[in-house]
């Protein structure tokens, strides 16, 4: 009986536990799954990293899986606490990290995934990762800001870079849907892809453009982000990177799909929008990394927040990645490569603490959500 009413316990507390995990969660395979995207890019032949790639790729899918697994399991017998997580200013936007882990990890499937399962299944992979992340992303960035507005209660001063993150997922699939498009019918089917992705390019550029202005101002004016909010900051390259990561894959397929002048378009639109937006990038991660920093000295601790580190600046990797093939420069080359290093340190950072946290059972306590 005694054993019995342990088993019992425990099984109450994994149950308490899986309540309790929110759709922040997903932040921690898009983070994964970008040191592998970003890597199998980089403009050097260094040896064993695209098996290193395949290897990180392979673990973020399994982390996609069991994350979906136990979040299906979440809806399924803790339905309050999913919609409450839904009316939570704090908690909603995070599920745009849901769609955008969809759509790293197919990505990755097609980037590296293909050296393991060959390129017919590969483009299935992606296929269906693409279309179900992009339909969340659609549907996140349209329904979070209509509940930001009608339901949730937000007072002046409350904005935090989290906010992007519904906004942003667009972005995230009009990046990585030019991998599918030499995959379709040539013609209508490549050219309406391949717009369609400039077209959530637009929008997800636009609406960033609203929200970012809100949130340099409370960094501006006040109030200071909580200690534990401070690693959010990252999550403003993730557009800015991803904006530029995105123009840059459009240059590449651009001719292939349409005809002159368009496609040149294209390839004048990666340079002279995506060099701005990488300055404007490095100088938001000086500032983000001098917050940080600051934020630690005086006692900051480890939170999931910290997976913002991972994310965002794999997105500058890709962006500067694109430039240095579309410009030539050196230059571009070597921001790609010292900006992986922060990345890959990063994930080893907050991937160690995560897992820490995991064993000791700190980050998803049975009663950390009233």
């Amino acid at each position: 009986m005694a054993a019995s009413a342990r088993t019992g316990s425990a099984t109450g507390s994994e149950g308490s536990r899986v309540r309790h995990l929110g759709p922040n969660w997903y932040a921690a395979v898009m983070g994964t799954a970008i040191v592998a995207n970003a890597g199998v890019a980089l403009p050097w032949h260094v040896p064993g990293l695209r098996t290193a790639c395949a290897v990180v790729w392979a673990l973020s899918a399994v982390m996609l899986a069991v994350l979906l697994l136990t979040r299906t399991a979440h809806w399924a017998r803790h339905g309050d606490q999913a919609r409450a997580h839904l009316l939570d200013p704090t908690m909603a936007p995070f599920y745009g990290c849901l769609s955008m882990a969809l759509l790293a990890v197919g990505g990755g499937t097609m980037l590296v995934g293909k050296d393991w399962i060959g390129l017919g299944p590969a483009v299935a992979v992606d296929t269906v990762l693409f279309a179900a992340g992009t339909a969340v992303g659609l549907l996140v960035a349209a329904a979070i800001p209509f509940l930001m507005a009608a339901r949730h209660e937000l007072k002046p001063g409350s904005a935090s870079p989290v906010w992007i993150l519904p906004v942003v997922a667009p972005m995230v699939s009009a990046a990585l849907g030019p991998l599918l498009v030499p995959h379709l019918p040539a013609g209508q089917w490549q050219q309406a892809l391949l717009l369609g992705c400039y077209a959530m390019f637009g929008l997800s550029l636009l609406a960033t453009m609203f929200l970012l202005p809100i949130v340099f101002a409370r960094l501006l004016a006040g109030p200071r982000l909580p200690l534990a909010l401070t690693p959010t900051l990252f999550l403003v390259l993730g557009p800015l990177g991803q904006s530029t990561t995105a123009v840059n894959n459009f240059a590449d397929i651009a001719p292939r799909v349409l005809r002159a002048p368009y496609a040149e378009g294209f390839r004048m639109l990666a340079v002279l929008y995506g060099v701005p937006t990488m300055g404007f990038a490095l100088l938001w991660f000086a500032l983000a990394c001098a917050v940080v920093l600051r934020a630690r000295r005086q006692g900051m601790g480890f939170s999931m927040t910290w997976w913002a580190l991972t994310f965002p600046v794999g997105t500058c990797v890709t962006g500067a990645e694109g430039l240095a093939r579309h410009t030539g420069l050196t230059a571009c080359a070597w921001l790609a490569g010292g900006l992986y290093v922060f990345l890959v340190l990063a994930w080893l950072t907050a991937g160690f603490h995560t897992l820490r946290g995991l064993f000791a059972g700190t980050l998803v306590p049975p009663a950390s959500v009233p």
